[in-house]
């Protein structure tokens, strides 16, 4: 294991921030009189949520095969990505390297932060150039390096992760929103060889949660306590905890639904071979495909008209529409559009 002080990267402010801390959640009761917060006794949902998510925390515990003080919960990954930003980047000092083209919200919550973005370009395969990598490093020193992997919105797994774990000087994040979909080994395996190596998941996409918007960071046990002390008291409704929770406890209906999705992706892969005005379909570890269209403003326009909404990536891509996989119905629906065009 390397031997990271994982306080030195911290800004000064958040190590001398207390955390807010419910009573309630510090400890067990067997039938408490709950009347410490100020709640209303009468609802369904009366009650503030568990602020140290405790019940899911031990079901991904087990799970993941990684102890529950390496596992931080967010409103979202979209709140992990901002609290780490603030606990390790001064405003208007430090900067973030992320990948391009990636993910915007790490650009997005740098920003507000008043943090500068790095871009590491991308080659023609949406890979990393090591050497380009090590230069940028080199020169800028960022703070935070955002790795997507797979990639949104390149759909490919980023080759040899380990390598620019262990050549930053910094805090690595490893975005694993699309791993479920992949066939690649998760970076969490390397937490214990990395203290400054954080691992992001989601329930959001091949758990089926999005409205739900609860994100898992996995990481050291100091990184954890980082978050929670920042992070706002209830930050997760009970709502969503509860129905993360009864989703941990039926695994079946996710590899299900997992399956199916899958096995549609390699139906529209082989469909797509047919379709006349695609000129390339880009490699997907993902539950979408970019795809390179002939006359691309044509066939996003067209697909507008029949209701079927895809994300725009031209100019900045170019020629370019990112296509996620729907069921069996809304698939056929589009290639049938696409035939037409």
């Amino acid at each position: 294991m390397t031997t990271i002080n994982i306080n030195r990267f911290v800004r000064k402010n958040i190590l001398e921030l207390q955390p807010y801390i419910s009573f309630r959640d510090q400890n067990e009761f067997e039938n408490p009189i709950l009347m410490d917060a100020n709640e209303s006794p009468f609802g369904e949902f009366n009650r503030y949520p568990d602020s140290t998510h405790k019940k899911i925390r031990k079901q991904i515990s087990q799970l993941k095969n990684i102890s529950t003080n390496q596992i931080s919960v967010g409103n979202g990954s979209d709140e992990l990505i901002d609290l780490i930003i603030k606990i390790f980047c001064e405003p208007k000092k430090d900067s973030i390297l992320m990948m391009n083209p990636s993910f915007a919200m790490y650009g997005f919550y740098a920003a507000i932060n008043e943090n500068l973005v790095l871009k590491l370009q991308l080659d023609a395969n949406f890979e990393i150039q090591k050497e380009d990598f090590l230069n940028i490093i080199e020169e800028n020193q960022p703070k935070i390096f955002f790795l997507c992997s797979p990639n949104n919105p390149t759909g490919n797994s980023i080759e040899d992760i380990e390598f620019y774990i262990k050549n930053f000087s910094g805090i690595v994040v490893v975005d694993e929103a699309y791993i479920e979909f992949s066939d690649g080994r998760s970076a969490i395996e390397l937490l214990e060889k990395y203290p400054n190596l954080i691992v992001l998941q989601t329930f959001s996409k091949a758990w089926g949660m999005a409205g739900a918007r609860v994100g898992i960071a996995y990481s050291s046990e100091e990184i954890t306590q980082l978050i929670y002390t920042v992070k706002a008291p209830y930050n997760v409704n009970s709502l969503s905890l509860n129905l993360v929770s009864e989703s941990l406890e039926n695994i079946s209906e996710f590899q299900n639904n997992l399956e199916q999705i899958i096995a549609e992706r390699s139906w529209l892969k082989e469909e797509f071979k047919m379709i006349r005005c695609i000129e390339k379909v880009f490699p997907t570890d993902a539950n979408f495909f970019l795809i390179e269209f002939k006359n691309v403003e044509t066939v996003y326009q067209k697909l507008l008209e029949n209701e079927i909404l895809t994300s725009k990536r031209f100019p900045q891509i170019p020629n370019c529409i990112r296509i996620n996989v729907g069921n069996k119905k809304e698939n056929i629906i589009l290639i049938n559009v696409l035939k037409n065009i």
